[in-house]
C-alpha cells in the first residue's frame, strides 16, 4: 500500500486557522447579542427556521439534523427543549409509524420573527460592516467552493 503524501502549504494552515477563528468570534458574538436582547441560542432560531421553510409537511428529525450539522444527541436536546417551550410539535410520520415529523408551530414562528432584527443587526454588525460589496461577493464565491 502506497502511502499518500498531503501537502498542506502555509497560507493554507493561516487561511484555515483564520476561517475557524474567525467563525468562532462571530458567532460568539452574534449569540451574545441574542442573549442580552433575552432571546434563546442560535441554534433555536436555526432550527425554527429550517422547519419553516419546510412547511406543512415538517421535517424527520434526521432531515433537520442534516441540515443544520448537529450531532443527533445535540438535536434530541435542541428539539426537546423546543417542544417544551411550545415552539415545534411533534406528529407520527405518516410514512413510518415508528418515526417522527417535527413542525414549527405559531408560537415557533412568532419568535423567529421576534428574533430576526437581532439576528439582522447582529449580522450586519458583526460581518457585513466589516466588508464592502465587492469584498462580500468575493467571499461568498470563495465559500461555495468549499460546499
Amino acid at each position: 500500500m502506497q502511502s499518500e503524501v498531503c501537502i498542506l502549504s502555509e497560507e493554507a494552515a493561516t487561511a484555515w486557522a483564520r476561517l475557524v477563528r474567525v467563525s468562532q468570534v462571530v458567532l460568539s458574538r452574534v449569540e451574545a447579542d441574542l442573549k442580552a436582547a433575552g432571546f434563546p441560542p442560535l441554534s433555536w432560531y436555526d432550527a425554527l427556521l429550517e422547519l419553516e421553510r419546510a412547511k406543512p409537511e415538517g421535517l424527520r428529525p434526521y432531515q433537520l439534523q442534516e441540515r443544520m450539522l448537529l450531532a443527533q444527541y445535540n438535536l434530541s436536546r435542541l428539539t426537546d427543549r423546543l417542544k417544551k417551550a411550545g415552539y415545534i410539535e411533534r406528529e407520527e410520520c405518516p410514512k413510518d409509524g415508528r418515526g417522527q415529523v417535527l413542525k414549527v408551530t405559531e408560537k415557533g414562528c412568532a419568535l423567529l420573527r421576534s428574533m430576526w432584527p437581532i439576528y439582522r443587526r447582529a449580522i450586519v454588525a458583526h460581518f457585513a460592516d466589516k466588508l464592502d460589496a465587492s469584498e462580500t461577493a468575493a467571499l461568498a464565491l470563495t465559500l461555495m467552493k468549499l460546499r
